[in-house]
């Protein structure tokens, strides 16, 4: 009984690895450091956590019912999808293939290194500390160049902010590191 609980769990992160991001379709959820545990509960049912890139992000929902629609389609069930605010989401948990599609897909991935490193695997006190007063411009996605420029803090949505690439001339969406 144990092994069909363990190989339904793998075969739930398995499913789970395909789920696109709402927002940015060509990253998974998986990979942007959104889809936190596949487990097995204490009433036997799988349990997936997921937790959003900040608190009010409006495509959880959208992500939740994305998940329920892959573990449904898989005859995963039953299941129950829970988020989590803590510890909170950092862009260190965005992984390097993911980075790269990012980039391939015209947004620049953040830079830097929050402090957050990988997703833990129990609870982390949040420690806040001083940003730096000058960030050094994310390179551009289409030619990477470094000669950008902030054009609004807010990008095609609260967690992107809308750049300039002053050489090639070209808009994008820079990934904010948190």
């Amino acid at each position: 009984m144990q092994a069909t609980a363990d190989q339904a769990l793998e075969r739930a992160w398995e499913v789970l690895e395909t789920v696109p991001d709402p927002e940015i379709p060509v990253v998974s959820i998986r990979e942007l450091g959104i889809l936190r545990d596949v487990r097995r509960a204490a009433d036997g049912q799988i349990e997936v956590i997921i937790t959003p890139t900040y608190s009010g992000c409006p495509a959880m929902s959208q992500i939740a019912e994305d998940v329920a629609h892959a573990l449904d389609i898989a005859e995963l069930a039953p299941y129950r999808i829970e988020t989590t605010l803590t510890p909170a989401w950092t862009t260190d948990w965005i992984t390097d293939a993911a980075r790269e599609k990012l980039r391939a897909y015209g947004i620049a991935p953040p830079t830097g290194n929050c402090g957050g490193g990988t997703a833990p695997a129990g609870e982390q006190p949040i420690s806040f500390m001083a940003k730096p007063k000058l960030l050094p411009a994310p390179a551009c996605p289409h030619c990477g160049s470094h000669h950008t420029e902030r054009l609004a803090q807010f990008g095609s949505t609260a967690c992107k902010a809308l750049y300039r690439c002053i050489d090639c001339r070209e808009p994008f969406d820079y990934f904010k590191p948190y």
